[in-house]
């Protein structure tokens, strides 16, 4: 890895990891209304489930990351499971990390389509064109757009949320209770898939800066952004329920949600889940590029444009399909690897 100036920071590891998770899916409301709001009062449950596994995961990913000085997650899946397992996995996740471009790319057109009345295609190329500019700039344009972005995209989601929960004054509606017992998943079945797909991204990213944190940093950048998904998550669950499930009929839930305060938080809403889809474009390409090449190098830089470049086809279909299509396959492909977090580092270490 191209050695940065100096360590990352805890609040720089904390964006990154927040960066990766809050994209499209997220920030528009689709993956929490999909995982979480559907489960009624048992969404608030397992947004506690959910928070738990964030703050441990993320902490264990970076910890590890940090011992072993990785710059790429197959150092990582090596250590974790051996050589042979590690193989299946990494082919799996950089299926999923493709996947997940496609699902940013075809975010960011359903933001202009839906909220700006553009042709989706150009919300899909101008993202892609950005993200490749990014991935010019290496690492440090990585960390950086990261750094600036997720503060602005919490803030909004937070304050919207905030709200519509003081404006509607009936904070879980009585019906929710049969919408839940409609729900093919349990609640903790659903939190378990919620976070696995979010995880394949996340070790991806996080596992390229091993070298450059320490040990106490990885654990507390884990743990600050485990609670920054977790809190920023709650929030949006209770002020989803005060609108479910008129929310199931917008492909961009939070800009609909936005949109019942007033016009201007709408129109701000929309540009900054904009913003948000970009950080995990970037967090997708970036992943893929560094698990092939040296990140930073030119290798990494073309690596990372081609494979944004390949993903725009499949940008093209619906983004709450691609949503409900590609996140729960993926969901259940990252069981696995969270099991494996969860049980192979206590008893490495431990016995």
């Amino acid at each position: 890895m191209l050695a940065l100036s100096k360590q990352v920071s805890v609040p720089k590891i904390a964006a990154m990891y927040m960066g990766a998770v809050i994209g499209a899916g997220f920030a528009s409301g689709q993956e929490i209304l999909q995982f979480i709001i559907v489960h009624g009062q048992d969404g608030i449950k397992e947004v506690v489930l959910v928070t738990f596994l964030f703050c441990y995961l993320g902490a264990i990913t970076l910890y590890l990351s940090r011992k072993l000085g990785t710059n790429n997650y197959l150092v990582l899946l090596n250590f974790l499971v051996g050589k042979k397992l590690a193989k299946l996995i990494d082919i799996i996740s950089l299926l999923m990390l493709a996947g997940g471009l496609s699902v940013m790319l075809s975010g960011s057109g359903a933001v202009f389509s839906e909220h700006f009345n553009i042709p989706a295609w150009y919300g899909i190329l101008i993202i892609a064109g950005i993200n490749c500019l990014v991935l010019l700039c290496g690492m440090h344009g990585v960390l950086w757009i990261n750094v600036i972005l997720v503060p602005l995209k919490i803030t909004a989601i937070l304050i919207t949320s905030l709200l519509l929960i003081q404006l509607q004054n009936n904070p879980i509606t009585a019906n929710l209770a049969v919408q839940q017992s409609e729900n093919i998943r349990h609640w903790t079945f659903s939190g378990l898939l919620y976070v696995s797909y979010n995880m394949i991204l996340v070790i991806a990213v996080l596992s390229t800066i091993g070298k450059d944190i320490n040990t106490k940093s990885a654990i507390a950048g884990g743990i600050l952004g485990g609670l920054g998904l977790g809190v920023t998550a709650g929030v949006m669950v209770i002020a989803g329920l005060t609108v479910y499930p008129e929310i199931t009929n917008y492909k961009v839930p939070m800009i609909y949600m936005a949109g019942i305060i007033g016009a201007g938080l709408r129109n701000t809403m929309g540009l900054l889940i904009w913003l948000a889809i970009l950080t995990t474009t970037v967090a997708n390409a970036h992943g893929f590029a560094s698990r092939v090449a040296e990140p930073g190098s030119y290798r990494y830089k073309m690596i990372g444009i081609g494979i944004t470049l390949l993903a725009i086809p499949l940008a093209r279909l619906d983004f709450d399909k691609l949503v409900g299509i590609i996140y729960p396959i993926f969901g259940y492909a990252g069981l696995l690897l969270i099991i494996i977090l969860l049980v192979v580092p206590p008893v490495k270490y431990l016995r």
